[in-house]
């Protein structure tokens, strides 16, 4: 698992993919909105998450961020800037601390590497376009995947959102082991109604999923995964907080994921922004985005 990748990359590969589905938007401010028939509610869950597949495979707003993730062994702080030729990141702080000159040091010998060795970003670009592949497919399959049942209007801390509760559909029959975990995942989707894009996503796992990675592998029951997201300006929407608690078992070993994850900063980037240009820009201000705090 490389290090340094952001959120949507730093994975057990499908793990990841399954839970990071939906590129999420923010809600909108204004008063709470009305309840919906049943009709209404049903065709705005469908359009919300057709909007979602769509924004996922959008590579014509790159953007540029800082990315500070916790868990109960470490803390890190990357900068990170999305190119057509994969992300690029640098490392900047470990435990809320400026790298030490030997930390420094190392973090630039990687880059220099990076630079040198074209064949390192095509490797990583390769696995930034599988794990792209896997999350479409399970988007494709969300409407058919789960039930989802109206709970009503409510609000969030940036406006009014239409809530929905889903659980898995007893006549979906997941085609692959990268789908079996639809099938004991439940949970609550919030969906902005103004821009008709989702603005939550909090998963439960019900119960053992098996999943594979061409060998045996478990997600324990009780693992959840919550999701949100803030407006990057210019009509663009990031997710702004990730939370994962999962254990997987491979075999006789298990893993364990206890994260939080906050990504803060957000500014756009030339499309046209090669891998290389990202890792002068980000030599050039490591800290430009850190103004805009945690």
């Amino acid at each position: 698992m490389d290090p340094h990748l952001p959120v949507k990359l730093e994975n057990v590969r499908t793990l990841l993919a399954l839970l990071l589905l939906l590129p999420l938007a923010a809600a909108s401010h204004g008063q709470a909105a009305p309840a919906l028939a049943p009709a209404q509610a049903e065709a705005l869950v469908n359009r919300a998450l057709a909007f979602e597949l769509q924004a996922a495979q959008d590579l014509n707003h790159p953007m540029r961020y800082r990315l500070h993730r916790s868990s109960p062994r470490l803390t890190s702080t990357k900068e990170i800037v999305e190119t057509r030729e994969g992300f690029v990141a640098r490392l900047v702080e470990i435990n809320d601390r400026p790298l030490s000159p030997s930390d420094e040091q190392n973090e630039q010998a990687r880059l220099d590497a990076l630079l040198s060795d074209p064949s390192l970003q095509n490797h990583r670009k390769q696995s930034e376009d599988s794990d792209t592949g896997i999350i479409l497919k399970l988007l494709r399959m969300l409407p058919q995947a789960f039930v989802y049942d109206y709970a009503g209007p409510g609000q969030d801390p940036a406006g009014s959102v239409q809530k929905y509760r889903f659980r898995p559909n007893p006549r979906f029959s997941p085609p692959d082991f990268e789908t079996q975990a639809l099938t004991a995942m439940t949970g609550e989707i919030w969906i902005d109604p103004a821009n008709e894009r989702v603005a939550r996503l909090e998963g439960h796992l019900q119960q053992d999923t098996d999943y594979g990675w061409g060998i045996l592998g478990k997600l324990d029951k009780g693992g959840w995964v919550v999701i949100e997201q803030a407006s990057a300006g210019a009509g663009q929407w990031r997710i702004a907080r990730f939370q994962m608690k999962m254990t997987l078992r491979i075999l006789f070993k298990n893993k364990s994921f206890d994260t939080t994850q906050e990504m803060t900063g957000y500014s756009p980037v030339p499309a046209t922004l090669n891998y290389r240009q990202a890792i002068q820009m980000l030599r050039a201000t490591p800290a430009a985005t850190a103004q805009s705090g945690r």
